[in-house]
């Protein structure tokens, strides 16, 4: 059966988006504040809330957004036996940590835009925006620690767990991007890169595989492979991102060409480029990514330098490899199940897409 992967996340986004909206409603009542912070000693002002944190989350959340982690989780949670139902409110945790993840990248870049609006510390000042970030970190963990939903204790503390040793990975990830990115490194790997990816990118992708497990009830072993072939594909679409933001397929990219080029990322591509360039170019390439220019014409030289080696066609076929390799693991764990078709298109549609 061929699986519309786009046509499937489409059908699945207005349901979680309903479930954020449960987590973080537009308005701001004192009954939201109670459940999430506990009945006030003195007086919660559920108006200042709204304005502060509601108004700039939603403003980023309604921009758009693939939703594919939550699917993830919805799909590993009926592979090993579980229900949509049983998934669908814990999907905002992937969703919302990886919005606050853009926000704090993009105050970390010093990035103007995001999907195609002015980045939200342009919008609402640089104190909101890290508070909004820093508050997405734990806004969905709310049905968790109130356990709403009746997980059981195994299930709550099993959550935790996954939760907080990913989310330490996230910034140890982002950590690694950040002092490479400032020039400080000259000799990473390409298996530098790819473990700066696994930690940066595809923890979030591992959390929202393990999670749909542990909600399935699924085994340790269905589990922890659902963890390792999700974190995968999290490596595919940031290779496949990389290689968007220096060439993008479509007028629908909401970010600003050749921007990897001025934050001067060590992509895979680059790390490819700089092995192939005669030393001249490797040099000429080195010096424009540790300039952070924003001068059109030295961003479009880096991309041409880049494009004149095989550094695109390679990076495809490193993400195809590394995806789908991970795919034979993981498909001896599963049952046959509309659930394991979809895991295995998504794997297919994240290093495909062109936007």
């Amino acid at each position: 059966m061929s699986v519309d992967i786009k046509h499937e996340l489409k059908k699945l986004k207005p349901k979680i988006d309903q479930e954020m909206q449960k987590i973080l409603p537009k308005k701001i009542s004192n009954a939201w504040l109670n459940t999430a912070l506990g009945k006030p000693v003195y007086k919660y002002h559920s108006e200042t809330i709204t304005e502060e944190v509601s108004k700039p989350i939603w403003d980023l959340l309604n921009r758009g957004g693939k939703r594919w982690r939550p699917a993830l989780m919805i799909w590993c949670c009926t592979a090993v036996g579980g229900t949509e139902k049983k998934a669908l409110p814990f999907t905002p945790i992937p969703e919302m940590v990886h919005n606050g993840t853009l926000v704090a990248d993009d105050i970390e870049d010093g990035s103007e835009v995001r999907r195609g609006k002015p980045a939200l510390h342009k919008l609402f000042g640089m104190d909101t925006a890290i508070n909004d970030s820093n508050t997405l970190y734990f806004l969905p963990m709310i049905p968790v620690y109130r356990n709403l939903k009746k997980l059981s204790e195994k299930q709550q503390v099993q959550i935790y767990n996954v939760f907080v040793e990913e989310m330490l990975r996230v910034s140890l990830g982002q950590a690694m991007d950040i002092h490479w990115h400032k020039g400080k490194k000259t000799n990473l790997s390409e298996e530098h890169y790819l473990q700066m990816c696994l930690c940066k990118t595809g923890v979030l992708a591992r959390m929202s595989a393990m999670i749909g497990g542990i909600l399935g009830n699924g085994t340790k072993k269905q589990i922890n492979a659902l963890g390792e072939f999700a974190q995968s594909i999290g490596v595919g679409f940031q290779i496949q991102d990389d290689i968007l933001n220096l060439v993008p397929e479509s007028g629908e990219w909401g970010k600003t060409i050749g921007e990897d080029i001025t934050e001067g990322k060590r992509t895979l591509l680059v790390l490819r480029a700089l092995k192939k360039l005669n030393e001249k170019e490797r040099k000429e390439l080195i010096e424009i990514l540790n300039s952070h220019t924003r001068f059109p014409n030295e961003i479009k030289r880096g991309i041409d330098l880049i494009q004149k080696t095989d550094a695109i066609e390679y990076a495809k076929g490193k993400a195809e490899e590394i995806v789908l390799g991970s795919w034979k693991k993981v498909d001896k764990e599963l049952k046959e199940s509309k659930a394991k078709q979809k895991l295995k298109a998504l794997a297919e549609y994240s290093v495909q897409r062109k936007i």
